[in-house]
């Protein structure tokens, strides 16, 4: 401790306080300690350009990691690979270095870059642009997205070696003008996906069919493209490259990074009212972390699920050390944002004049950011494998670090806070698409023979696309001339599907605050919830208030407002079976799988009070039914089981387990909560029984509920754990859901349920 400030001296110094303080251990639950890691290296590949080797050596690198190493010379061997490493282990030279070593010995090669975000493009040019720059080698690299002005676009098409964009620029602005890009496809050599496990469930099935497009097109200009994929850990990473690129991989998962010790705090709030479970905000405790960490001189990365949440503590800490440190030491970082203030973000973090950041999930991503040295995580983020990435931000180059997992009363952030060990010795979610959904394959069809017209036989994943190319041609968008089909419609297919979701009829949002300005989209199936009128709709951090709902046209009318709530709404679900696909029998219990519609309509909303959760108000929704077809897995109670309760117990017993599952799922599945919805129905339509459904909220499905159908045992059981561990008396928003809800007796109720399954095993 330094006497004259009274700060700590260094990390560890830190750590020992944080242990010291009995009013925090007071609340940790739990604390891992992952010990240091050593470097494994292996010296530069024999063969490694002689230019490449000095630039390396320039920068203070003499040799490559194991996993580096191997990265390159699965690449030189002609194979496909994916390189599978945690945080800041240096992935990017996996696939740099056989770039830059392919183009050094063929002036003429070409490569293409893919990141799910411009900030991680923007990072990439910078690096690649530096090696280039030290070996004095004339290499173009450029990002092509839409920032990129209209003069500088032509250059890039005609000179560019290294071409850096997303996803989205591919699929709208590359693929469907590729006549221009002729000097690209013509002479490319590899194909970079980084960030590989960000590309899952709507997104990642619309990007493996962008894929499917683009290797069609380089085929078409005699090109036989490399893929090099990284990506951070997740359960199945050989298996995902795979679907996602429709090639076999080589997995490189051998990480010879080193490491510095690694703290993991697991941090409960303190309970305020022990009968209803409501615990002490948990972004008044993240904002306590944060401040002492910041005031003794430790740099903080704090991470929030929620735009809202992100300013909301960027303000608490700004006032809270700002005579300290001043405000300009503490800074937000999100969506939003324009570039140039984030490169100046960025910059800070890295030269040390920012001591503090609050990120959402943008600055999960491998953006260089320098050395940190502790993370908060205001809440679980919802996944293990998110976890691990905003923890890896902390404690880069060797360094000790800590990372606080603070908790929110949400049943998910409970059940991790109280089960450590399903974190620490389980191996991350596993990454799903759904390429061949139907929904999403026939759009990109349509894409696809804009591009080129198709010949017969020809193949476009694994589905037959004959059905398809002739369902097209009935409807007047292609025209069929001997067996080719040509696409003979006026518009430029790409620009309506978005990559984003599954149904083209999005909701436009208009700002009508300062004349009137689009802001964003809703998908359909979300509008109804998420911009009914009255409904208090967030934007970059601002509150807007839905003035008006033109469902025709499908375009809500906002204007922004200052309040302390947020709306959420109620959606009366009916579910009709059509089809069953597969079906297991347990003693007790039969379950599901297989397609459902959903008539869904929005009744009424609630206004719920920021921070303490309160309903202070509700109001009547006015709109339409919609529905969906998609996949479920659903389990049924036998009569049996059914027969010891009357019909109102068996409800709040449903309902209590429903709210409880809707929360464990995502543990087994790399998605958003609002991905997979779960309803129950005493009696539902098919069987007149207890059931209990989960949908894919996406038309056709993505997988989701069908993971959940294999992990159905596993699934009840630790639902009972949760319930079971929950300290409350009879139900709270950590379990079963608030008593208003489920009732005294609803805990019991559902807790009973799961046992006399158990006890019919």
């Amino acid at each position: 401790m330094n006497r004259l400030t009274g700060k700590v001296s260094s990390i560890e110094e830190m750590i020992d306080l944080i242990r010291s303080s009995s009013e925090l251990m007071s609340q940790v639950t739990y604390w891992h300690t992952i010990p240091p890691r050593e470097g494994r290296y292996e010296s530069f590949p024999e063969g490694l350009h002689s230019g490449l080797r000095e630039a390396l050596l320039a920068r203070g690198i003499g040799q490559l990691y194991t996993h580096q190493a191997q990265s390159f010379r699965e690449v030189s061997a002609g194979r496909h690979v994916v390189t599978v490493t945690p945080t800041a282990s240096g992935k990017t030279l996996c696939y740099n270095l056989p770039v830059l070593e392919g183009i050094l010995k063929d002036e003429s090669a070409r490569a293409l870059y893919l990141f799910p975000t411009k900030a991680l493009a923007q990072d990439q040019v910078a690096e690649l642009q530096e090696l280039a720059n030290i070996m004095g080698a004339d290499i173009k690299t450029h990002t092509y997205d839409g920032d990129t002005p209209p003069t500088v676009r032509q250059a890039i098409r005609n000179a560019g070696h290294i071409v850096v964009t997303n996803p989205d620029m591919l699929h709208s602005a590359i693929l469907p003008h590729h006549t221009k890009w002729v000097k690209l496809f013509e002479n490319i050599k590899f194909i970079v996906i980084d960030e590989v496990h960000s590309y899952r469930g709507v997104f990642g099935s619309h990007v493996a069919n962008v894929i499917r497009r683009l290797k069609r097109i380089c085929h078409f200009y005699g090109s036989n493209p490399q893929f090099i994929c990284a990506s951070a850990t997740i359960d199945n990473p050989k298996e995902h490259a795979e679907r996602l690129i429709g090639e076999s991989v080589s997995l490189v998962n051998d990480n010879g990074a080193p490491a510095g010790e690694k703290h993991f705090v697991f941090y409960n709030p303190p309970v305020v009212n022990q009968q209803l479970g409501i615990r002490k905000s948990s972004v008044l405790e993240t904002r306590k972390i944060a401040a002492m960490l910041l005031r003794q001189g430790i740099q903080t990365i704090v991470f929030a699920r929620s735009r809202v949440r992100v300013e909301i503590l960027l303000t608490y800490l700004q006032e809270l050390v700002a005579h300290e440190l001043g405000t300009k030491s503490i800074r937000g970082y999100r969506g939003g944002y324009l570039p140039k203030l984030r490169r100046e973000i960025e910059r800070g973090l890295r030269s040390g004049d920012i001591r503090g950041v609050v990120s959402t999930n943008a600055l999960e991503l491998g953006i260089d950011i320098g050395q940190l040295q502790a993370c908060v995580l205001n809440g679980y983020p919802g996944t293990i494998a998110s976890t691990w990435q905003q923890s890896g931000r902390a404690g880069r180059r060797q360094e000790s670090s800590v990372t606080f997992l603070v908790a929110s009363s949400n049943p998910l952030d409970q059940y991790m806070i109280q089960n450590p060990r399903f974190f620490f010795e389980r191996p991350p979610e596993r990454a799903l698409i759904e390429p061949d959904n139907l929904i999403i394959l026939v759009d990109h069809v349509k894409c696809a023979a804009y591009e080129l017209p198709f010949e017969e036989n020809e193949q476009f994943g694994g589905e037959s696309l004959h059905d398809i190319l002739e369902f097209l041609t009935e409807e007047r968008i292609l025209h069929r001339v001997k067996n080719r089909w040509h696409w003979m419609e006026q518009s430029f297919p790409a620009h309506d599907i978005s990559l984003r979701s599954a149904a083209q009829e999005n909701f436009i949002i208009i700002d009508m605050t300062n004349g009137a300005r689009v802001i964003g989209e809703v998908d359909r199936f979300s509008a109804p919830t998420l911009i009914h009128e009255e409904a208090i709709y967030i934007h970059e951090g601002v509150q807007y208030q839905v003035e008006k709902l033109d469902y025709e046209e499908k375009k809500a009318y906002i204007r922004e407002v200052d309040v302390d709530y947020f709306t959420d709404a109620s959606l009366a679900v009916q579910l009709k079976v059509l089809h069953v696909h597969r079906e297991a029998i347990d003693r007790g219990l039969k379950r599901q799988f297989g397609e459902v519609t959903v008539n869904a309509k929005a009744t009424i909303f609630k206004k719920i009070k920021l921070r303490t959760h309160e309903n202070i108000g509700s109001g009547p929704i006015h709109l339409p039914e919609e529905e969906l077809h998609t996949s479920s897995y659903w389990f049924t109670f036998d009569d049996e089981i059914a027969a010891g309760m009357t019909v109102n117990d068996m409800q709040f017993a449903l309902l209590g387990l429903a709210n409880v599952l809707v929360h464990i799922a995502p543990l087994y599945l790399m998605c958003d909560p609002h991905d997979i919805r779960v309803v129950p129905q005493v009696k539902a339509v098919h069987n007149k029984q207890p059931t209990i459904f989960f949908y894919d909220r996406y038309p056709g499905g993505v997988g989701l509920s069908e993971r959940l159908y294999e992990v159905h045992g596993e699934l009840l059981a630790e639902a009972q754990r949760l319930i079971s561990s929950c300290g409350c008396l009879s139900g709270c928003p950590a379990c079963v859901g608030p008593i208003e809800e489920v009732g005294l007796t609803g805990k019991q109720l559902s807790l009973g349920l799961l046992k006399q399954l158990e006890a019919s095993r």
